[in-house]
């Protein structure tokens, strides 16, 4: 492998009735930018009795960004917010001094078989922003900004990048774009994006240098601002990265912080029913080892 760059494998983890693929952290790099966790869903076939429920759960210090290939996602928060999520929608809930929320199937769906796949990305809030008060922000797909060019088709999902900027909320210095090839073509980063970089491969394969990224792998680049890749026609990458947070950052399950003590006491107000709640859902996952 190259010294400039970083391949790394798609890990399952088990979440009920429903298997994900974990890209991010990985042992040798806990970070790309913000970008502090990753997660594939999917593909996966749902149906009657089998969907996506994901009880409700607390998070502090970050922010889940939830954006889909196929299939539909209900997002409820203690915000208020309830929103369903379909393919191209970005939904960015912002947690803050903390937020509960769920994440199921919809209700129109829960009688249909349908796919869903998509991602789940994590993104470590500043430091003079992980007390902010919480809010749900969503920008559906048509709002997002496109450009073709070089053969491929860019959506910018989040932050900036290509002479586009998203119009979801965002903050720090960020990029996340869907890119998918027309044809065979090279995909040149210089001087188009800042800071931390990283490719996941959702469909195709990528080529640099030597080496082969197919489906499920993800690439970092270690050097700043440098990386150019082949793309055969048809290939489809979500590229993202951005600048580094200045402090490191610490993770206790679904807690994201800058300090291990806020972590151990985000984990006590979740033991002792501290949080505030989504109105109308009693359900409540344990804290793991409580």
């Amino acid at each position: 492998m190259a010294t400039n760059k970083m391949i790394i494998e798609e890990r399952s983890r088990d979440i009920g009735d429903f298997l994900v693929g974990r890209l991010l952290p990985f042992r040798k790099k806990r970070q790309v930018g913000p970008f502090t966790f990753i997660d594939h869903m999917g593909p996966s076939e749902l149906g009657p009795k089998h969907y996506m429920d994901v009880d409700q759960h607390p998070h502090i210090g970050l922010c889940t960004l939830t954006y889909l290939l196929e299939g539909e996602v209900e997002h409820r928060d203690s915000t208020g917010a309830q929103q369903i999520i379909r393919p191209g929608d970005v939904g960015l809930m912002s947690s803050g001094r903390g937020v509960s929320h769920t994440e199921r199937t919809p209700l129109a769906l829960r009688d249909a078989r349908f796919t869903l796949h998509g991602y789940q990305v994590w993104l470590a809030l500043p430091k003079e922003k992980e007390e902010m008060e919480p809010r749900w922000d969503f920008v559906s797909a048509n709002e997002l900004p496109r450009v073709c060019r070089d053969g491929m088709s860019m959506t910018v999902v989040a932050g900036e990048a290509y002479g586009l900027t998203s119009p979801l909320p965002v903050h720090s210095p960020l990029f996340m774009v869907d890119i998918l090839a027309d044809q065979d073509t090279v995909l040149d980063i210089h001087a188009q994006l800042k800071g931390e970089i990283a490719l996941v491969v959702t469909e195709g394969k990528i080529t640099s240098g030597s080496d082969i990224i197919e489906q499920g792998q993800m690439m970092i680049s270690k050097t700043e601002d440098e990386c150019r890749v082949e793309l055969l026609k048809g290939t489809r990458l979500l590229v993202f990265g951005g600048e580094a947070l200045p402090e490191e950052r610490f993770m206790h399950w679904n807690f994201v912080s800058s300090s291990k003590d806020r972590l151990k006491q985000a984990a006590d107000d979740w033991k002792h029913r501290r949080f505030p709640v989504v109105e109308g859902d009693d359900t409540y996952i344990p804290l793991p080892g409580s």
